[in-house]
């Protein structure tokens, strides 16, 4: 009776999971890790990204999550396909990312004028809102790279930059203030 108790007690030490692998087994742990954060990659709306995880999983074997990530990966291409914005015109490109930016989307925005300046190397207002973003994030010499590049192509970048409030951060450092008054 002795030995029934004993081996009782070391199955209760190593627990198991619902598919019955020891829970502890690192091979699985870390899928159930990738599994999750690319869930979190479809909540935060960011399809082709958790699209490329969810592939990575089942090229790895997936085991028993393998028709979930399948389900998944239908999911991510449905909504990619939805998402894809199509623009008329390079200013509602332009308004998009704007509007990505000033909603705190500064991954997807950077990315919208990245793609902006891909198709039009001259688009001096996406260098312009390249160098909001980075004033917003804190990224003074990139800022200071984008608004000069943006200045170049269109002085009038420099008169809008004087009066935007989205460069407040950047008052303070002089070679924004000699950007923006060469004259002075």
């Amino acid at each position: 009776m002795a030995n029934s108790k004993n081996e009782h007690s070391a199955a209760k030490k190593s627990p198991r999971t619902l598919a019955g692998a020891p829970a502890n087994d690192a091979a699985r742990t870390q899928m159930l890790q990738s599994y999750e954060a690319a869930i979190r990659l479809m909540q935060e709306g960011k399809f082709d990204k958790a699209h490329t995880a969810f592939e990575k999983m089942l090229a790895a074997g997936p085991g028993d999550l393998a028709d979930r990530i399948r389900m998944y990966v239908s999911a991510c291409l449905q909504q990619t396909k939805k998402g894809k914005a199509a623009f008329a015109n390079h200013e509602e490109h332009y308004d998009y990312a704007v509007s990505l930016l000033n909603d705190g989307h500064y991954e997807d925005a950077r990315e919208q004028f990245q793609a902006i300046l891909k198709e039009n190397d001259k688009a001096d207002y996406a260098f312009y809102g390249l160098a909001v973003l980075a004033s917003m994030t804190g990224d003074s010499h990139t800022c200071l790279e984008h608004l000069t590049e943006a200045i170049r192509q269109n002085p009038r970048n420099r008169i809008q930059a004087r009066a935007d409030s989205d460069f407040q951060d950047m008052a303070d450092d002089p070679r924004f203030t000699e950007l923006l008054y060469p004259e002075a």
